[in-house]
């Protein structure tokens, strides 16, 4: 996951600055670095990677992009075509035939759920369509008390021996947008790596995949205090950088989708159990070693812990999943890391706080 040159821990520290979202820094400009931009999945899609022949690099963006099409088509919630939307429409009915891919997505799920006490719960839906954050529209408490009654993810009937979901509560539905993006990346990074390719950064919005490093140097990964300016102001300083290589990187933050009314902040990252924005966190990075599914992994426990919060979420990192790492910029600006990352803070001012540093707010 870190850099593998960086053995000494003095050398793999965080490098801690005056500043959330994680931004890679750019590769060096030469023969066979490559770099394409396109939007899918309704965000950003970036493709980084070194190519030594022009053909090589259009194959390669062009697996990528495909297998991120691929995934929009089934699990986008506004295609009336797409499985999810399917799903949603079939489910309080009847059990509906979902495949393979979708189970196992659906088992992942019910099993993160489990894991977090619900705080990563693919049932939020219910409220979640309630939102028009384009237009700053929350729902009232009336409104938002009865969708509440939909959400909770032990309504899930999921029969994997059969294939088939069915929804057991009225008004349910589901939306794999917590880990859908993490599960494309994984996907798009696994199509470069049949083509042959050995270093890349493939990205989608938060979620990114790292492949290899940057021939001989770390890939850089920025993270930002979302209070400390405008998201992703030139010069703004970073709250951590961190050299990375060969791992999946999710970053979670209530600046994505957001607006603020009577103020209040409303962000896309709902609290399951509420139905209304979490306010534990203002962001929170995981990573996690390369695996097969480690981007889909990220993605959901950045969720998780983003609803948690810092305290309740770092502990059941550590119980359920202890070779993750986060960073977590809690809700009053203060860092908290995981304990794979202690090393990399310096010396903490008391010992109260032997893994936290104060981040201006």
């Amino acid at each position: 996951m870190f850099f593998s040159r960086f053995r000494d821990p003095a050398q793999r520290r965080l490098q801690l600055g005056a500043g959330a979202a994680q931004r890679p820094a750019m590769p060096l400009p030469g023969a066979g670095w490559q770099q394409r931009e396109g939007v899918c999945m309704g965000t950003a899609i970036t493709l980084q990677w070194w190519a030594p022949r022009a053909d090589e690099a259009e194959a390669a963006w062009a697996a990528g992009m495909a297998e991120m099409q691929r995934i929009d088509a089934l699990y986008s919630p506004h295609k009336a075509t797409s499985e999810l939307s399917r799903i949603n429409r079939e489910a309080s009915h009847h059990a509906v035939a979902v495949s393979e891919e979708t189970a196992r997505l659906l088992a992942q799920a019910i099993e993160l759920s489990s894991l977090t006490d619900g705080a990563f719960d693919i049932t939020f839906a219910a409220a979640g369509a309630l939102y028009d954050y384009r237009a700053g529209r929350a729902p009232d408490m009336a409104t938002l008390r009865r969708a509440r009654a939909a959400i909770g993810w032990e309504g899930l009937q999921l029969d994997l021996a059969r294939g088939t979901l069915r929804f057991a509560r009225p008004g349910m539905r589901i939306d794999l947008g917590g880990f859908a993006k993490g599960h494309a990346v994984d996907g798009a990074a696994a199509a470069l790596k049949r083509l042959g390719v050995m270093h890349a950064w493939v990205a989608a919005g938060g979620d990114s995949r790292v492949i290899g490093d940057k021939r001989g140097r770390p890939w850089g990964v920025a993270i930002h205090d979302p209070r400390a300016g405008a998201l992703a102001q030139a010069g703004a300083a970073p709250i951590a950088v961190l050299p990375l290589a060969d791992c999946a990187v999710s970053t979670s933050g209530d600046y994505e989708r957001a607006f603020v009314k009577d103020g209040v902040r409303h962000h896309h990252l709902l609290d399951p159990a509420t139905g209304a924005s979490a306010t534990g966190a203002r962001s929170v990075t995981l990573i996690a070693d390369a695996a097969p599914h480690a981007g889909l992994v990220t993605e959901a426990w950045s969720k998780a812990l983003f609803v948690l919060g810092p305290t309740r979420g770092l502990a059941r990192l550590a119980q359920y999943a202890p070779t993750l790492d986060a960073v977590l910029v809690a809700a009053h600006g203060r860092l908290h890391v995981s304990r794979g990352l202690a090393h990399a803070l310096p010396a903490a001012p008391s010992a109260a706080a032997p893994r936290a540093a104060a981040v201006p707010a």
